[in-house]
């Protein structure tokens, strides 16, 4: 069929139109994504606006370490997130200010053994302010842990990281063979009975005269050890308890203190994160029958 100049010009016409709509459709389409766009954006910072201004929200993400002393401001304090425990560690003393952590009833149980560890000088200490174990060799000291290897069989790094000098401390032979091992069993028995608790443990020093050390580092040797226990399950409640770093029976009637009194001894704020009339009634008591 031979195509006549009209019918030339009304395909370009028709050609043209549809080339506009098509183009309009297009950049309506890009619009409406630049707006669903812009839309989500703005949504996002509305929503993270409101979530600043909103304390409950704000605290559902906070993971509260109940066990954790308030910091110290009095002394050298390097805080160290263990897997089985957190340590404030203490460059001068070459030992802990303390140990804390929260043991389940689940953590007492376990595979991982003592027996295949041995220990080691933390690296993520100075090498001059760290202890070492030539620091013990001879020294009439035992390597004292605080969060203790028993409590740790639970996982095999946990267990490793226990035997890491910034978790030990010089401790008597006696001692830490028997009253103190006597009391991490309790709390283990303890554990068990009530789901969970948190411990922090550390060194007393009574700082008056030489102070005594061990080693060519020089590592403090603890006058004596405390260990606070807070149980949160039903009606809360703490105790503590101080041992001499002696190798002479005590009673853990002996040893029975407030928490109150170890702090007043120790200068550090147990348990900040309780509510302060409940932190103000459990740490004046310390009472076993309760336990």
């Amino acid at each position: 069929m031979k195509i006549t100049g009209k019918y030339w010009l009304l395909l370009v016409l028709t050609a043209f139109v549809w080339s506009c709509r098509n183009s309009k459709v297009e950049e309506t389409q890009v619009a409406d994504d630049q707006s669903s766009t812009t839309f989500y954006q703005t949504g996002a910072a509305e929503a993270m606006k409101v979530e600043a201004k909103n304390p409950e929200v704000q605290k559902a993400k906070i993971i509260t370490l109940y066990e954790q002393p308030a910091p110290l401001t009095d002394r050298p304090e390097q805080i160290l997130r263990r897997r089985g425990y957190t340590t404030s560690y203490n460059s001068k003393s070459k030992t802990p200010n303390w140990v804390a952590w929260h043991l389940t009833k689940a953590h007492t149980y376990g595979n991982n053994q003592r027996k295949n560890e041995v220990f080691f000088e933390d690296e993520s200490i100075e090498r001059n302010q760290r202890a070492t174990d030539n620091d013990y060799y001879n020294s009439r000291y035992d390597r004292g842990h605080m969060c203790p290897a028993g409590d740790n069989k639970w996982d095999a790094q946990a267990m490793r990281e226990s035997f890491l000098f910034t978790n030990i401390c010089p401790q008597n032979h006696g001692l830490n063979k028997y009253e103190w091992n006597d009391l991490e069993i309790q709390c283990r028995d303890w554990a068990r009975e009530y789901g969970a608790i948190d411990i922090v443990c550390g060194p007393i020093y009574k700082g008056t005269g030489d102070q005594k050390t061990i080693g060519r580092n020089k590592v403090w040797v603890p006058d004596a050890f405390f260990k606070v226990i807070l149980c949160r399950q039903g009606k809360p409640k703490a105790i503590g308890f101080i041992y001499r770093n002696e190798g002479v029976k005590q009673t853990m009637d002996e040893a029975l203190r407030t928490v109150d009194e170890i702090e007043a001894l120790t200068g550090i704020d147990f348990f900040p994160a309780l509510e302060d009339a409940t932190e103000t009634r459990i740490e004046a008591k310390a009472d076993l029958t309760d336990w």
